[in-house]
């Protein structure tokens, strides 16, 4: 049983022919030659332009055999239309008689071969020979399309690719050569790509110097392993201005075994931003937790010693009375008077110190009476405590915020006057707090030795930055700032009902 895949010898092949002839009988001894041959003919014959040009219009032909020199046409002008229509066909003139001049002519012209009607044994080897090479022809065109396709496809791709897309040559010794550059190179370089590919040494003269080394080692590495690159590191522009980049390019071997890079150069200067604020953001975060902690033990330092010093020694007091007021029963009764009056200014004293420590931890009157009331018993306590004297010039007593809001913003008060106490150096606070529209003004000014700008970003200054973030838990605002006549001067202003807030985002 013969293989289906094995072409059979004795299968009929089709050829298409257009004849350009005037000669009935020579046309039919043309078509005898190729059945001889073995083939199933197909043909036209046409001796004129019109019959040319509607041949070629009505079907697809394999080859074009012309007469030379016709009463109303002959094979130079056939070629031309031919050649103007752009049909790529196997033309072949074949003619009783034709000079060498006029035959070289011919085929300088774009014909393909010429035959004497005398002698047709070349006919068809010479015709399966053109179209042999006319199918090659096609080929090469058709690939050489398709790599003008995906050539205009890349460039497209690469042009709206963000950054520089690039196809790299490396030398041993170290020197580059950029054998294409995108258009990307213009917004990341500075840099034309026509003049980066004339001279790629400016992009190596861009990269820092300390950078370099780390580059070089990254491409020596993938030339040796055939890695993939992957490189960050600094330019420097023309402008003076540095940016951040990454270079990442896989390596691939050419037929003549020298390495190429293809590859992408991306602007990452914002994301290396992001990710430096990220840290210095979590470092401070861990700066602030261990500030929190540390302040929590303290603040039960100084309750504790509160309530040993202050409330224990009243205690110890009240009890040395009690005793003394035992052994005077059968005594004066003006000395148990006396007694009985100490021990209750004693016990007074206890029960104030119970309620500062109380209104210190959680004020009572906050809930009750709300912000304006607390604000004015802290700052009578804080002036009792310390010693300075702390003005109220305006405190708006229908300032009515919500429960987390009024919290926040005695906490931070709380914090301003712990501040002042603590760094101002002040003799004197002035506290207004106001409401405009649907905000809450809170300012605290004092008459200390003032705020610079170095004190606003000083890493361990936690007072201030624990007030910036309660107000911007808030969504509001807030300005520390040195005011004229010497001191410091802190502004507030957060919505008056934080529920109003929440609702609007959503």
């Amino acid at each position: 049983m013969p293989d289906p895949t094995t072409p059979n010898p004795t299968a009929q092949r089709t050829l298409n022919v257009l004849l350009i002839e005037d000669s009935e009988d020579d046309a039919l001894l043309l078509l005898h030659r190729f059945r001889q041959a073995g083939y199933a003919v197909r043909s036209t014959r046409v001796e004129d332009e019109a019959g040319l040009r509607e041949a070629l219009a009505a079907r697809t032909w394999d080859v074009v055999l012309s007469d030379h020199n016709m009463p109303s046409f002959s094979a130079m002008a056939a070629l031309g239309i031919l050649q103007a229509l752009g049909l790529d066909l196997p033309f072949i003139i074949v003619s009783g008689v034709i000079e060498e001049d006029i035959a070289v002519s011919a085929m300088r012209a774009g014909a393909h071969d010429y035959l004497s009607k005398g002698n047709l044994d070349r006919l068809v080897p010479a015709v399966e020979r053109e179209m042999r090479e006319a199918r090659n022809r096609a080929e090469r065109h058709s690939a050489l399309d398709a790599v003008r396709d995906s050539e205009a496809r890349f460039r497209a791709l690469a042009a709206n690719i963000p950054g520089m897309v690039f196809q790299l040559l490396r030398h041993d010794d170290s020197g580059w050569r950029f054998l294409f550059v995108s258009d990307g190179c213009l917004a990341l370089l500075g840099l034309k790509p026509t003049d980066l590919i004339a001279q790629p040494s400016r992009f190596l003269e861009m990269v820092l110097p300390e950078d370099m080394p780390e580059l070089n080692r990254s491409m020596k590495l993938s030339a040796q392993t055939q890695s993939t690159v992957n490189w960050e590191g600094r330019i420097r522009l023309p402008d003076g201005d540095v940016k951040w980049v990454n270079l990442r390019s896989s390596p691939r071997l050419l037929a003549s075994g020298v390495p190429i890079w293809e590859g992408i150069v991306s602007n990452i200067t914002q994301s290396k931003l992001t990710e430096r604020e990220l840290r210095q953001s979590r470092g401070q975060l861990a700066e602030l937790s261990s500030h929190l902690q540390m302040a929590k033990e303290e603040e039960r330092e100084r309750i504790a010693r509160d309530i040993h010093d202050e409330l224990g020694g009243l205690l110890v007091a009240l009890k040395f009375e009690v005793s003394l007021l035992a052994s005077k029963t059968t005594a004066d009764p003006e000395a148990i008077r006396k007694r009985s009056d100490s021990m209750g200014k004693l016990v007074d004293d206890a029960i104030s110190t119970v309620g500062r420590i109380a209104r210190e931890l959680r004020p009572g009157i906050l809930k009750e009476f709300g912000l304006a009331p607390a604000v004015e018993s802290h700052a009578e306590d804080f002036a009792a405590r310390t010693g300075l004297q702390c003005e109220l010039l305006c405190v708006d007593h229908d300032i009515e915020p919500d429960e987390e809001t009024a919290i926040a913003l005695f906490r931070v008060f709380q914090e301003a006057l712990t501040n002042v106490s603590k760094h101002a150096q002040a003799h004197k606070v002035e506290v207004r707090m106001t409401q405009e529209d649907d905000d809450i003004v809170l300012e605290i000014a004092d008459d200390g030795r003032g705020l610079s700008a170095a004190d606003l970003n000083k890493p361990k200054s936690f007072g201030l930055r624990g007030i910036r973030e309660r107000v911007a838990h808030l969504n509001g605002r807030f300005e520390a700032s040195r005011r004229e006549g010497g001191g410091t001067r802190l502004l507030l202003r957060v919505p008056a009902c934080r529920r109003t807030v929440l609702e609007f985002a959503r």
